[in-house]
């Protein structure tokens, strides 16, 4: 940053609007790192960082956590699934890939008449219904839609038990994210379809069973070395 350049102010959410926190670390000395828990961008810095650095390196490590975001929407599949039998059969990929095939849904359609949650599942009769605002956002989103609804055929409610059923699909965090943003920015007016969904996938509460900690250091972790 150039020397008496004011700096930038640390962003309180992502262009797509899920939280963003600074973690300051005392055992962190020359490594600046990024990673996505619960649904916040975390960005982990040194505790000795000025705050100029720290606003350099928020918005370097943003920029990164967005790339690899981009990177890995690129890699998956374009095709949308359109009907509901397209739909149908995506999610039996879907689920012989993450869920051992053990979630077989009766049925599963596209609906228009969910304007309260983004997807829903009645175990009862193994129906599965999403809401077709879905349609444009990106295929990794409406996969964890899809994934959620059949873990919901599997186990009812939101604890332990059914958050271990969606660790397998690498793109939970941030598809969670993706769709709080979305609630976040339709609840303040932002969102061009005040119509849309405001809530995560079905509008429950979900308890996260995911411990935490200051870096999960996984391959959704970004991490810099500052120049010595």
């Amino acid at each position: 940053m150039a020397g008496g350049a004011k700096p930038q102010a640390i962003p309180l959410t992502t262009p797509d609007g899920a939280p963003v926190v600074v973690r300051r670390s005392a055992r962190r000395r020359r490594t600046v790192a990024a990673f996505w828990e619960n649904g916040t961008a975390v960005v982990a810095i040194p505790a000795h960082f000025s705050k100029a650095q720290e606003s350099e390196w928020v918005h370097r490590m943003l920029e990164k956590l967005r790339l690899q975001g981009v990177r890995r929407s690129r890699g998956a599949g374009r095709r949308r699934p359109a009907s509901d039998a397209a739909l149908a059969s995506h999610a039996a990929g879907l689920s012989a890939k993450y869920l051992g095939g053990r979630s077989a849904p009766s049925s599963v359609r596209w609906v228009s008449n969910q304007n309260s949650r983004w997807g829903s599942a009645t175990p009862a009769d193994g129906t599965i219904r999403l809401s077709d605002k879905l349609r444009t956002m990106p295929q990794w989103v409406i996969d964890y839609v899809l994934l959620h609804e059949l873990a919901h055929l599997l186990v009812a409610g939101h604890n332990a038990a059914f958050w271990r059923l969606l660790e397998a699909y690498p793109e939970t965090q941030r598809a969670k994210a993706f769709l709080e943003g979305v609630a976040f920015a339709t609840s303040r007016g932002m969102a061009p379809d005040s119509d849309s969904p405001g809530g995560d996938a079905d509008m429950t509460c979900e308890p996260d069973a995911t411990p935490d900690t200051e870096e999960p250091g996984t391959d959704e972790t970004v991490v810099s070395s500052m120049p010595g």
